[in-house]
C-alpha cells in the first residue's frame, strides 16, 4: 500500500532535473501547508505565499541525491 502523503521518488528526480510539470506537482503537494503558513496576524498574505513558494523551488534546485 502506497503512502499518499509522500511525493513519488520519480517526481522528485524530475523536479530536481528542473522539469516544470514535476515542480508544479511538488508546489501543489505543499500548497495547503504554504497557505497555512502564509497567514499573518489572522489574515492571508500573498507576499508570504510567494516567498515560501520561491524558497521551496530554490530548495528543489539545490537538492542532491548523492549525499
Amino acid at each position: 500500500m502506497r503512502n499518499e502523503k509522500l511525493i513519488p521518488f520519480e517526481v522528485l528526480e524530475k523536479a530536481v532535473a528542473k522539469e516544470p510539470e514535476a515542480i508544479h506537482f511538488v508546489l501543489c503537494h505543499y500548497r495547503g501547508y504554504i497557505k497555512y503558513r502564509s497567514v499573518f496576524q489572522g489574515h492571508f498574505n500573498a507576499d508570504i505565499q510567494d516567498r515560501l513558494e520561491a524558497q521551496l523551488i530554490k530548495a528543489i534546485f539545490q537538492f542532491r541525491f548523492d549525499r
